[in-house]
This record gives C-alpha cells, sequence and structure tokens, in this order.
C-alpha cells in the first residue's frame, strides 16, 4: 500500500474501498472481503445507510484499529453546526467507533459553513484524525479555506479519465487539501471499460481496464475508493502496485478527458434544488 500525507500529517491510504450504492444487506460481506483483500481505508456516508454494516465488519475483522482508516460524511438534511455535530454521534454510534480517521462535509449545500464549524470542533476536541469536504468546486473550497480556521485537508470529487479535474488538483495543491476521486469508472458510462485507449494500454500490462484506471489515479496523487461487491473485482482493484504507466500512457489517457461530469453538475440551480429536496 502507498499512503499520501495530509496537511497535518495524518497519513491516508491511497487506495480504499467504498461502499456508495451498495445495499446494507450486502455491505458487512463487501466489506469484510476487501479487508481481507489488503483495503485498510473505508469510506461510507450517514446517507448511504450502510454504516451499522460497516461497522460490523470492521469488529469481525479483528484488524487492530489503528491500522484502519474509515471515513464517513454529514448529510444536507443535517446541515448547520449543532445538527452536524449530532450528526457525527449517531454516525460513530452507527458505526461503534470511538475516534473517527476522517469526516467530510458531504455536500455544498445548505448550512455547510456551520457544519464546517462543528468538524472544527470535532477536530479540536480529537474526535477526528482529519476532516474535510466532498463535492466541493474550487470556487466553494477556497472560499470556505479563506474565511475559516481550519483548512479542508481533503476533497471528495468526481474524478475519472472523462473529467479529470486538473484545474481542481492544481488549486487544492495549492492550498493544501488532498484530492481523492469518487466515481473512478465513471460508473462504466461512456463504455469505459471498452474504451480503445485504455483496453490498449491495459493489454500493454496484462492488467484490466479498471487497474489502468486506478493505476492512473494513483500516479496522479489521487486517493480512490473503488466500489464492488464482487470479491473478485475486490481482489482485483487492489492489485494495481506492481505496475507503472509510461508518460506516454499517462498522456493517452489525458487525451481522453471532456472536462464534463457524466453525473450532474453541483453549481447549477437545477443541482441545488435537487439536493434540498425542493
Amino acid at each position: 500500500m502507498e499512503f499520501v500525507t495530509l496537511s497535518n500529517g495524518v497519513e491516508m491510504p491511497i487506495l480504499g474501498f467504498g461502499v456508495y450504492q451498495i445495499p446494507p444487506d450486502d455491505t458487512e460481506q463487501a466489506v469484510s472481503d476487501a479487508l481481507e483483500a489488503g483495503y485498510r481505508l473505508i469510506d461510507t456516508a450517514e446517507a448511504y445507510r450502510n454504516e451499522q454494516a460497516v461497522g460490523r465488519a470492521i469488529r469481525a475483522s479483528g484488524i487492530p484499529r489503528d491500522e484502519l482508516f474509515v471515513t464517513t460524511k454529514v448529510w444536507i438534511s443535517h446541515a448547520g453546526e449543532e445538527p452536524a455535530h449530532a450528526a457525527f454521534e449517531r454516525s460513530m454510534e452507527r458505526l461503534g467507533l470511538d475516534q473517527l480517521d476522517l469526516y467530510l462535509v458531504h455536500q455544498p449545500f445548505a448550512d455547510y459553513y456551520g457544519s464546517w464549524r462543528a468538524l472544527e470542533r470535532l477536530y479540536a476536541d480529537g474526535r477526528v484524525r482529519a476532516i474535510g469536504v466532498s463535492n466541493f468546486y474550487p470556487d466553494r473550497l477556497v472560499d470556505l479555506q479563506l474565511h475559516s480556521e481550519i483548512t479542508p485537508m481533503v476533497n471528495q470529487i468526481e474524478t475519472h479519465p472523462f473529467f479529470q479535474r486538473a484545474d481542481d488538483l492544481k488549486v487544492m495543491a495549492e492550498i493544501g487539501v488532498q484530492h481523492e476521486s469518487w466515481g473512478g469508472f465513471a460508473e462504466g458510462r461512456n463504455d469505459i471499460f471498452t474504451n480503445a485507449a485504455l483496453t490498449a494500454i491495459a493489454e500493454g500490462h496484462g492488467k484490466t481496464v479498471a487497474q489502468v484506471i486506478l493505476r492512473w489515479l494513483v500516479q496522479r496523487g489521487i486517493v480512490s475508493i473503488p466500489k464492488s461487491v464482487h470479491r473478485d473485482r475486490i481482489i482485483e482493484n487492489f492489485d494495481v502496485f506492481d505496475f507503472q504507466l509510461s508518460d506516454e500512457e499517462m498522456g493517452r489517457v489525458a487525451d481522453m478527458d471532456t472536462g464534463e461530469s457524466v453525473f450532474f453538475d453541483h453549481r447549477t440551480v437545477a443541482a441545488a434544488r435537487f439536493m434540498s429536496g425542493a
């Protein structure tokens, strides 16, 4: 495993396991398989409704707590300083943990400044080892950084070969925020797994397209959290540290960038209304 070092000195695995859209009944087994395969970063959220299953898998694994890096997130419905603080306590109860490794403000909507103040309090109290945000475009990220006591340590955003976020990565590097990818496989959209450029690179290394994408993220210094409920794919996705993409291959992937989300743009009026249930 390779690690990145956050701005406060905390080490975070560069490859983890995400549980977004995994039903609660399947989550415990999936996380157990991931931990057995060697993953030590597990990413969940209160909105995923599977924190309890993640907690059960962690306890059943027998892995020492200090070897794990657990992330969860506060949702818009609990935005604001006191609601976010209370939401954290409920998440910790569901996870069965005394301390969290990373807590994120899930969306840049509603009173996320109040939520951020709650995260700053939790960090100061030692309840969380690191704090950050998710889905923040550079303008909102920098505004939050400029008007807060603590700069977010992580920003988890949609990042994949079709939406590479080069400008975001540059801004985050300038202000000391670690870039983390969600949706690294673009959820299979745009025929990513049969893409000609990625397939050619994969064949050249005796790897799969999924492994090439994860390796591409690793070499850009971006944390990624692929998810699967299939044990063989969980193991496959972890096997990305024994090969290197050349500069020419990295360039071929770079040429795939469209500069646009394949899901939705968080900066639109429609996104704001949808996220807030309006």
